[in-house]
């Protein structure tokens, strides 16, 4: 029986009308991603950084883009391994630190120097601009990085109290990075390498004897009722770490491009600085509890500081050899990075 004329339009019109719809449907299908990390829901990052952005993406997409948060490292796995669970695609979204894997992030280290950074917004934003000049092509080659930052100053948190280098020597300290842990090994304390989530613990059970976090992570980890004694520096920090918020290539790559747009416009320098400055801002609130504990605080003045900047500097050549055999110009990056430090200006 043959088809007429009528009933033939009548077909490709329907299969046209279904392509639309099926093009349509594609166009406003609902994503759902899903977010790891190793803090607890009610810690400062989680609460006032990753639900902010997540929410605000939720709320900008109309709710067509979903962020299952996982906290605590709910869905498996240590803390190290957050990285390689994004390019994996065992979690779509990580928020991690870079001294977990220590060595595999080089670039990131140019913040993490001792006393090279004494402003979270600064340096956020110089951690930024140099992730997309050198380091999203090269160290994050295999995952999408959404946010670059690094947290408030760095500081000492001790049950002896710490003033001078020769004050750590014979002591166990938590370092948060391996070039923090260079510098304890250097005033002779015994660097110890432990989860921030262990601190508490550690700290409890005289495994430590102090720990390097800055103020804001002491409150979640309640460190200024396990320790009496604080030791933070007037100038540039004695550490800083580098986080990454990266999301698996192949998801970001495969979102519908009006969703890409608004992951986007939530993600990258501004929100960098945002998740920077709002770590730092949390650091006040945190010294107060230890100050309304009756806790002794040690502020090394810039002066006084200048003794434990002179045991840093070897770090500093042996950096710079370091990055020099793995092809990386480390005298330049410490150079354009104090340069974009030093350029930021605040918005307001």
């Amino acid at each position: 029986m043959e088809f007429s004329r009528k009933a033939f339009l009548r077909l490709v019109g329907g299969a046209a009308l279904a392509a639309g719809l099926s093009s349509t449907a594609a166009l406003a299908q609902d994503v759902t991603l899903t977010l790891h990390q190793f803090l607890p829901p009610q810690a400062n990052v989680p609460k006032l950084v990753l639900d902010v952005w997540a929410d605000k993406i939720e709320a900008d997409s109309n709710g067509r883009i979903k962020i299952q948060r996982y906290p605590a490292m709910q869905l498996g796995g240590t803390p190290p391994e957050l990285i390689d669970q994004a390019m994996d695609g065992v979690a779509d979204i990580v928020w991690a630190v870079n001294g977990f894997t220590p060595g595999r992030f080089p670039r990131t280290e140019v913040f993490e120097l001792p006393f090279m950074s004494s402003d979270a917004r600064a340096t956020s934003y110089a951690y930024w601009k140099l992730m997309e000049e050198q380091m999203q092509d090269a160290d994050f080659k295999d995952v999408q990085v959404l946010g670059a930052w690094v947290h408030g100053p760095g500081m000492l948190h001790t049950k002896k109290p710490v003033a001078v280098p020769s004050d750590l020597q014979g002591m166990k300290i938590r370092g948060g990075s391996r070039l923090v842990n260079q510098l304890l090994e250097k005033v002779g304390a015994t660097p110890v390498g432990l989860p921030v989530t262990a601190i508490p613990e550690a700290l409890s059970k005289g495994v430590i004897d102090g720990t390097t976090i800055p103020w804001e992570v002491t409150t979640a980890l309640k460190v200024s009722e396990l320790v009496g004694n604080h030791t933070e520096f007037a100038g540039p920090a004695i550490y800083n770490l580098t986080f990454v918020l990266a999301m698996n290539k192949d998801k970001y790559d495969a979102l519908p491009d009006d969703l890409r747009a608004i992951v986007d416009a939530n993600s990258g320098l501004d929100f960098s600085i945002f998740a920077g400055g709002t770590q730092a801002d949390a650091d006040g609130p945190a010294r107060q509890l230890a100050v309304d504990a009756g806790n002794n605080i040690v502020t090394v003045s810039e002066e006084q500081a200048k003794e434990w900047d002179t045991m840093a500097r070897p770090i500093y050549d042996a950096w710079i050899a370091d990055m020099d055999s793995k092809g990386i110009d480390g005298q330049a990056l410490i150079d354009q990075a104090r340069a974009l430090m030093s350029e930021y200006k605040p918005s307001n």
